[in-house]
């Protein structure tokens, strides 16, 4: 079980099976300004390599624990801003780029020294005196102008894992790398996204970290700019990716893309068996007592479908948001949990929610719980539950409790629950997976929202279980950056009102307050931007004539 996760050991779908230990490595990208952008010096390995054979890869390989010896401190010239614990990863960069390329990463303590001419002549055997040889050559090795970029631990699946810094240097002048012929071969400058192209097409193999690493390194237009960002923002990401099948193959997904937290929850110990292609006709298990079932209504504003999670075991179950009314699904629904439905809730009324609940109680015979609608809501999709669900209210499933958070926003009615045994957040449409959830006023309010995120920041859960799309990990840190893109977009409107210098209306605002978004969703965007706009009103900081707003003073 990860250490940050909450859910009960027994409820995880396979018995846990420990990762191999990984081991301390580091790799260096060496990098030189050219014509058409900042270029990085690639190598490919044997095809006979134990680790990645044939693959393009950036120079390193394992710490020895000489890199951490009083001989190689003794040689290093390091800045104070440099981390004592990263300095044996960094060294050991150093020391790799110069075994399997020959490149010297050094400066000589004597001016008139042709350190091109010392890296070509250095014995680059790895007998472990390549520190007492440096000190021969009376060079100190440039440790200080070496940036560390990240951190990349191994897959949890692989037999052989490890646990890798990742740094940058500027290529020295005057000196050419040259492969060892026994591990790299092939020494080879590159443009970052012309390495990515190459290997799309399949000429250029490549691992997933140095894929993603390659990617990062697009955004630069200067090696400069690279070294200043890394300055700035020392190792700025770890990634420990995580795989699953899609389409019947192993596809790998690092934090930041929208599987990797589903992978979290079903295979914390990396476990290649978790299928993530979308599909309506089964139930997919997520945890032993948490099953989602896709309603078979893909589009825009609903993803790949409405989520059903079916909660409990045989003889015990709860059912949250039943979805639409779709014969089919509803059918699937009542063959999971036979004659043992104990209730059926719907987060909200929206027609992708509620509507299923009640030919799923003509067939199962269980009660619906939830919230009214207001008197704003769209009357054609009016709610009226068996049972008023009351904040902090707790039901029981089986061997677990779902406390009741109202979080009114999205629409007023809206709910989440909290399976607070396993730290399970079903969270509806108040957040979502991959998209923004759309406020649309007036039963939709942009300060409830807001104030139910912070509410929710300071709840007990790790995994979000959104109405749409995968599921959410490091659940808390996912409302954090929900709350600083409200507060960002709002800024944003504010900056588009003072920058108009005059009355605008929603469709003129629109333009330059969403100007980062697809043109075919704006119509959608300016719900969400009238209710910005009405926050801003209710907050003292707006106002509205006619059909026209404007800031106050």
């Amino acid at each position: 079980m990860t250490p940050e996760s909450r859910v009960r050991r027994e409820k995880f779908l396979r018995d846990w099976r420990d990762p191999v230990a990984t081991r301390p490595a580091a790799t260096i990208l060496l990098m030189r300004d050219g014509p058409q952008g900042p270029e990085v010096l690639m190598t490919r390995r044997s095809a006979k390599a134990s680790f990645a054979p044939g693959a393009f890869v950036f120079p390193g390989g394992v710490v020895d624990p000489l890199d951490g010896s009083p001989a190689a401190r003794a040689v290093i010239a390091s800045r104070i801003d440099q981390s004592p614990d990263l300095l044996d990863f960094a060294t050991a960069a150093v020391r790799e780029a110069f075994e399997e390329l020959g490149v010297l990463l050094a400066r000589p303590a004597r001016t008139g020294v042709d350190l091109a001419e010392v890296a070509a002549r250095m014995s680059r055997h790895d007998d472990g005196g390549f520190y007492d040889r440096v000190a021969a050559e009376g060079l100190a090795l440039a440790i200080d102008e070496v940036y560390w970029l990240s951190r990349w631990v191994t897959d949890r699946d692989m037999p052989k894992r490890f646990d890798t810094q990742f740094f940058v240097a500027r290529m020295p002048e005057g000196q050419h790398p040259v492969a060892d012929e026994g591990e790299q071969f092939e020494p080879t400058w590159v443009l970052p996204r012309n390495a990515l192209e190459r290997h799309e097409r399949g000429g250029f193999d490549m691992i997933f970290p140095t894929i993603r690493t390659l990617r990062a390194l697009t955004r630069y237009e200067s090696v400069e700019a690279l070294l200043r960002h890394c300055e700035e923002n020392p190792g700025n990401w770890l990634s420990c990716p995580r795989a699953g099948l899609l389409r019947g193959d192993v596809t790998r997904f690092s934090e930041d893309e929208l599987p990797f937290g589903e992978l979290e929850l079903v295979s914390p110990d990396g476990q290649i068996v978790h299928a993530l292609d979308w599909q309506h006709e089964r139930a997919v298990p997520l945890l032993r007592h948490v099953q989602r079932l896709t309603a078979p209504n893909p589009g825009r504003m609903t993803g790949p479908g409405t989520n059903t999670y079916i909660i409990g075991e045989p003889g015990d179950y709860l059912v949250i948001d039943p979805g639409p009314d779709e014969p089919a699904h509803i059918e699937r629904i009542a063959a999971i949990v036979g004659g043992g439905l104990k209730a059926i809730v719907c987060t909200h009324a929206h027609p992708d929610h509620a509507p299923g609940a009640a030919p799923l109680k003509a067939l199962t015979g269980a009660p619906i719980l939830g919230r009214p609608t207001g008197p704003d809501f769209d009357p054609q999709w009016a709610f009226v539950p068996e049972r008023t669900l009351e904040d902090g209210e707790c039901l029981r499933v089986g061997d677990s409790t779902l406390r009741v958070l109202h979080t009114p926003g999205h629409v007023s009615n809206h709910i989440c629950l909290l399976l607070e045994e396993d730290g399970l957040l079903f969270s509806g449409d108040h957040i979502l997976s991959g998209s923004t959830t759309v406020i649309t006023p007036p039963d939709g309010d942009m300060r409830d929202y807001v104030a139910q995120l912070h509410r929710l920041a300071t709840e007990p859960f790790d995994f979000i279980l959104p109405a749409h799309g995968h599921v959410i990990s490091r659940g808390r840190r996912e409302v954090a950056r929900l709350i600083a893109h409200r507060m960002g977009r709002e800024a944003k409107v504010i900056d588009a009102l003072s920058a108009a210098g005059k009355p605008v209306t929603v469709d003129e605002l629109v333009m330059t307050a969403y100007d980062d978004v697809d043109p075919v969703i704006r119509p959608v965007a300016k719900r969400s931007l009238s209710a910005h706009l009405l926050k801003l009103r209710d907050d003292g900081l707006a106002e509205l004539e006619g059909e026209h707003w404007q800031l106050i003073g």
